[in-house]
């Protein structure tokens, strides 16, 4: 590894320094002094709150970790759990491949590695939804390897440290490289979570509070006065709009869910029956032509859903009935449902 140069090491040293003092409480996180009395982190939380924070945030991800790790400490424990039950328990957290793929790691962790988390990014990135960045985070955090782990926190920061013009997601080669230079053997866990910690409460995306940083006098950004202005980013294609309907039938307090196929969009997720999603609109015709069940169908609303590639309207048509291919489920627990379909069901039922 070759040697951090002088003034980058000084950014370091004062990065780290302020880490030590205003290094953020996480539920998955072993805190700069306890590492340094020997502490280390358990692998199993660290690559679970990895897996939980890929396109989440750290508040809405923290009591979904809380409430995983009491129902699975360990991750033997998250290997024999029943896959729908896992599934369940991370409504909410979207991206649902991630959690068909968090059983998958889990087990071969469980099964064919003894319980143990491979140490270095290599053996780490072979097991099931662990990407690079997941890797160098577990290796960096867990096992103090020396990693460059790359997150938008850290592209940011760089992009403002060495003014890079270029947008992302062009830029990403550049912004790697950047951060590669100040990767060493000295503290490679705790310097990693320093830099996201920066960028998650100092060098935020619009309005960086440069007068609180500790690497402001080395920032290329904070020297112009406007480092709110990098990164660049290119100009995001329009969404294309998808069209369907949501079914919400009910039987007394209870409500008709069904389980989605195990591959494809909230794969293995209970949710809502509904049609097709297309890019024309339903006619009510139509909409009635597709319910599950025969009912007395009537217009209930429609509600709008954003996902990574298109965005979705949904019409929801709303009946009292019976269908006995229905999973029926009281509706006090609906809130463990994806979130288009808390929201369908919500308007569904006049909440």
């Amino acid at each position: 590894m070759a040697t951090v140069p002088p003034a980058y090491a000084t950014a370091r040293k004062a990065l780290l320094a302020w880490y030590d003092a205003h290094a953020r409480a996480l539920p998955w996180r072993v805190m700069p002094a306890a590492r340094a009395r020997g502490i280390r982190p358990d692998p199993y939380r660290v690559w679970l709150s990895e897996i939980m924070l890929q396109q989440t945030t750290t508040a809405h991800a923290a009591p979904y970790f809380r409430t995983f790790t009491q129902r699975w400490p360990t991750v033997e424990a998250l290997a024999r759990a029943e896959e729908a039950e896992v599934m369940s328990a991370w409504a909410g957290l979207g991206y649902y491949a991630r959690a068909r793929n968090l059983i998958a790691c889990a087990r071969k962790v469980a099964e064919e590695l003894g319980g143990v988390f491979p140490r270095d990014e290599e053996r780490l990135r072979a097991l099931p939804g662990v990407g690079a960045y997941t890797a160098a985070a577990v290796a960096a955090i867990a096992f103090d390897r020396p990693a460059n782990v790359m997150d938008a926190n850290v592209e940011r920061v760089m992009a403002r440290w060495f003014a890079v013009e270029t947008p992302l997601p062009e830029a990403k080669g550049e912004l790697k490289a950047h951060a590669a230079a100040f990767v060493a053997a000295d503290r490679p866990g705790d310097w990693a979570q320093a830099l996201m910690d920066l960028g998650a409460v100092v060098c935020t995306p619009t309005s960086p509070d440069c007068s609180c940083c500790p690497t402001a006098a080395f920032c290329k950004a904070a020297r112009s006065g406007a480092p709110e202005r990098l990164p660049m980013k290119a100009v995001k294609a329009e969404r294309p709009r998808r069209q369907g309907v949501a079914y919400v039938l009910t039987r007394r307090d209870r409500v008709a869910l069904v389980r989605r196929p195990a591959r494809g969009l909230l794969g293995g997720m209970l949710g809502l029956p509904t049609s097709e999603w297309r890019a024309r609109a339903w006619s009510n015709a139509e909409a009635l032509d597709a319910a599950p069940a025969p009912a007395p169908w009537r217009p209930a609303g429609e509600i709008d859903h954003v996902f990574t590639h298109f965005a979705l309207s949904l019409r929801v048509f709303r009946a009292e009935g019976s269908w006995d291919g229905a999973l029926w489920t009281p509706r006090s627990g609906l809130d463990a449902l994806p979130t288009v379909f808390l929201k369908a069901a919500r308007v569904g039922l006049g909440v």
